[in-house]
């Protein structure tokens, strides 16, 4: 084999990162270089992340304005990320270079200064500076953007929030700008002596973006009436704010149908985009969408235009309704995985990483196991992984595919994924953990419960009382072999010493009685005792089936005095069982005469009460 002089510099580095797989005992990848990040919860991991991008945007802050100590370039081949970025603006003078320059680095105050003071020295700007200055206002809406590993600073100018459309998914972090009337992007534009197609293509997909989209659409008519033409982005932006400036459906499809044949009027060709900013606005068209859906997917094919992953999933959106809304045909989503199997996929389309989790989603509502192994198999071909999306994104995929295992996979295997899954992909939430009791209760593996509570408490949430207390009602519910009981036993004391270590967390009744009954059937009758304890201190009243339990322990671990005890407690609670308690101990326990005197009393005492 020869040595070819043009070979990739980094042909060595990737041919050793293939031969290592994923570790799945591991903690996420992102976290192994440091030893003490290494979360056990979702609410850690979300801490460590944020934590660990703050200390990576400060470090990248400080090095871009700081580039005077950080000249040394070790690294080769170079990484250019590593060195400091140029953030100080070095033209000072009034000229076309130095307001390129702040274009450069989106320094949008200063762009925007500097223009006005070019306009005001009679030198003229050059059309092209010209559109990327209206391209950074309308991107950035007439602010300049925070820079990164910079203090954020509250704004007191707020939006019009009811003019803001709403995104899917979780885009808090990004900031959200309003569209003022006559802001820079509009002043400028107006002052311009000559507008062609880009500086309207600019002012109608910054409106879009910031959610003018009546005005966008207004900019559009004056756009055609002065004879020009719009370019693919513009239409792309303007099919997507269709539906927001019709209010019926058939409308909304007429708007967009219009748009497309001004696309083939003037000559536009469509891209994957405008197919896909098509098929998410019909998602929005009702009952026209089931039949245009087909007919948009066709005349994609018929271009030769391939379909992205957002593609699938606004079809997915448009011909399946939530579990709720009744039973779903899934022979769509057999159709899509049989045409997509052993794809490697690359993000071509922001909503490409919606398809997976929506796709689980309709496995998971129709409870086809093997449709979500197909999906699954489908994720990890390549890297098709990453088109999981963020953390958020990728813990709803995988909290709908191991709700779907526990629902109808054998325990066996449940188990087995979630030794692969848990936690270096996916932190359950305490309904996953509920999904995993009711596994394990469906193929009576219960013998495991004391293990699983180790992992309830390692992902932090040995804290909800309804997870716990249905982790007790299932140790609690059937008797088991001692082995068994006394592991049990152990682990309600476990869960006893959690409680008692937050004053948050507040007993109920049946969990005390749970905890009660393990501790009787391991055979520790002192423990039980205190637990009947802590219902008098919790202000709980335990059932007469839990008071004949402990009493039956009494008599097998020849306890007299704790069964004298115990008819003296039901007393103190005001059981009507407690003459029958009496009258038991007294028929089933050997008593000296002063025990028999005691409970004597009580069972006399509910007879004169008759």
């Amino acid at each position: 084999m020869g040595f070819s002089p043009h070979r990739n510099r980094e042909a060595v580095l990737e041919a050793l990162a293939s031969t290592v797989h994923r570790d799945p005992t591991a903690y996420p990848y992102q976290f192994q270089d440091d030893s003490y990040l290494s979360p056990r919860t979702s609410a850690e991991f979300k801490l460590f992340s944020l934590s660990q991008e703050s200390g990576r945007a400060a470090a990248k802050y400080f090095v871009n304005n700081n580039p005077k100590f950080f000249t040394k370039d070790f690294a080769e081949p170079h990484i250019p990320c590593l060195m400091p970025e140029s953030v100080a603006l070095r033209l000072e003078e009034v000229s076309e270079a130095a307001l390129r320059e702040r274009i450069s680095l989106r320094k949008v105050s200063a762009a925007v200064e500097m223009y006005d003071q070019l306009l005001q020295s009679g030198t003229p700007v050059s059309m092209e500076t010209t559109h990327e200055m209206l391209d950074l206002i309308c991107v950035y809406c007439d602010r300049d953007p925070v820079q990164e590993g910079a203090p954020i600073l509250e704004d007191g100018e707020g939006g019009d929030d009811t003019k803001r459309r709403k995104v899917r998914g979780r885009r808090g972090t990004d900031l959200k700008f309003s569209w003022k009337e006559n802001n820079n992007a509009e002043r400028i534009f107006q002052q311009l002596p000559e507008r062609d197609s880009r500086c309207y293509s600019a002012l109608i997909r910054g409106m879009v973006k910031h959610g003018v989209f009546s005005k966008a659409f207004n900019m559009y008519t004056e756009l055609l009436n002065h004879r020009l033409t719009a370019d693919v982005h513009v239409f792309n932006a303007l099919i997507s704010a269709a539906p927001d400036v019709r209010e019926k459906f058939s409308e909304r499809w007429d708007l967009i149908t219009e748009l497309l044949n001004q696309m083939s009027q003037q000559k536009v060709r469509p891209n994957l985009l405008t197919f896909n900013s098509v098929l998410k606005a019909l998602r929005r068209c009702g009952f026209l969408a089931k039949s245009l859906a087909p007919q948009t997917l066709n005349e994609m094919k018929a271009l030769g235009i391939a379909p992205s992953l957002a593609t699938y999933d606004h079809v997915l959106a448009v011909f399946y309704k939530s579990a709720s809304s009744g039973p779903n045909n899934t022979d769509i989503l057999q159709d899509i995985l049989t045409e997509l199997e052993g794809t490697r996929f690359t993000c071509q389309d922001p909503d490409d990483v919606f398809f997976f989790s929506s796709a689980m989603r309709i496995c998971l509502d129709s409870k086809d196991l093997e449709l979500g192994y197909k999906v699954h198999q489908l994720v990890e071909v390549g890297e098709n992984w990453r088109l999981l999306g963020d953390s958020y994104q990728q813990s709803i995929y995988y909290g709908r595919f191991f709700n779907l295992l526990c629902m109808m996979e054998h325990v066996d295997v449940v188990l087995r994924w979630y030794a692969r899954i848990i936690p270096s992909l996916y932190y359950p939430n305490p309904q996953g953990m509920r999904d995993l009791l009711q596994a394990l209760d469906t193929d009576s593996r219960l013998d495991l419960l004391p293990a699983i509570w180790k992992d309830i408490k390692t992902l932090g949430h040995d804290n909800k009382v309804d997870l716990v207390g249905e982790l007790l009602s299932l140790m609690a519910r059937d008797e088991h072999s001692a082995e068994v009981q006394e592991s049990f036993a152990q682990c309600a004391l476990d869960v006893k010493s959690a409680f008692d270590g937050r004053s948050s967390m507040e007993w109920t009744t049946p969990s005390l009685s749970h905890i009660t009954t393990l501790m009787l059937r391991a055979n520790k009758l002192q423990q039980a005792w205190e637990m009947l304890q802590l219902f008098k201190a919790q202000n709980r009243v335990p059932s007469e089936a839990l008071m004949n339990s402990f009493l039956s322990a009494c008599q097998s671990s020849g306890a007299p005095h704790r069964a004298v005890e115990l008819v003296q407690l039901s007393a103190a609670f005001c059981l009507p069982a407690t003459p029958g308690l009496a009258k038991r101990a007294l028929a089933e326990l050997e008593l000296t005469e002063e025990q028999r005197s005691i409970l004597s009393e009580f069972e006399a005492a509910a007879e004169e009460e008759q």
